[in-house]
């Protein structure tokens, strides 16, 4: 339901940016793959939330940017300064201190939950989504190619409740879960379309793994909004992203 509300914001804009959608035949592959990987992706990845520890599955799946940059310099051969590898390389120690409660390493069994299904969501969208995504926005309307991916994915996530008999039907306590669903489509459709147009403009290699840094905004957030404290390795980590 919430990348229904991000398809209809990347309808919007493709309409009131007049998106072009005249694309060579042989990119629609590509779309397929790249719509299938994320559909598949984010149901491994939020099923990793629903039985694992949200600071380990958030740590695990910043392992799809050594699939992605892995891809971009042996098959697009795109390549770094030494002063940008630095700096990505801070971004991913950063990202891996904030979202990771070290206390929770030392239960093996807590570890364990979740890691499975996001390793397997981690592979989809570095492997697949991004490097695939990255070769159709460079080769047609960057936008127009983000709403038909957007759109392949959720008729893949349709297409397995239908095989798997799974109603999708909500049944929630308050009407405000409507919104959030709604806002969690819009806010996520967003960011895609702002990393869609900077992978458009310039190299994955670069652009995924500063897009990774969505962490630390959700912990900047959290100590705003939700007053939540922080550990003082995870202000190291904070630190290390933002220089």
């Amino acid at each position: 339901w919430s990348q229904i509300a991000g398809v209809a914001l990347m309808a919007v804009v493709a309409l009131l940016y007049s998106a072009d959608f005249n694309f060579e035949a042989k990119l629609i592959p590509f779309m397929l793959v790249a719509g299938t990987s994320g559909a598949i992706g984010y149901l491994f990845f939020y099923k990793g939330f629903e039985i694992g520890k949200v600071s380990v599955v958030s740590s695990v799946i910043n392992l799809q940017l050594l699939f992605t940059m892995g891809i971009a310099f042996f098959v697009f051969g795109q390549t770094l300064s030494a002063l940008q590898i630095f700096a990505i390389a801070m971004v991913i120690v950063g990202i891996t201190i904030v979202s990771t409660k070290f206390s929770y390493l030392r239960n093996k069994i807590s570890l364990a939950k979740g890691v499975k299904e996001t390793l397997i969501a981690a592979v989809l969208f570095g492997a697949f989504f991004w490097p695939f995504n990255e070769y159709v926005v460079e080769r047609t309307d960057w936008l127009s190619a983000a709403l038909i991916i957007k759109i392949i994915a959720v008729l893949v996530v349709l297409v397995l409740s239908l095989l798997q008999r799974q109603k999708l039907g909500l049944q929630v306590a308050s009407k405000k879960i409507f919104i959030l669903l709604a806002l969690v489509g819009l806010l996520e459709a967003g960011a895609v379309l702002a990393t869609s147009f900077g992978v458009a403009l310039g190299d994955s290699i670069i652009v995924v793994p500063i897009s990774s840094a969505l962490t630390i905004v959700t912990v900047g957030l959290a100590m705003i909004f939700l007053k939540e404290k922080i550990t003082k390795t995870q202000g190291v980590g904070i630190l290390l992203t933002v220089d």
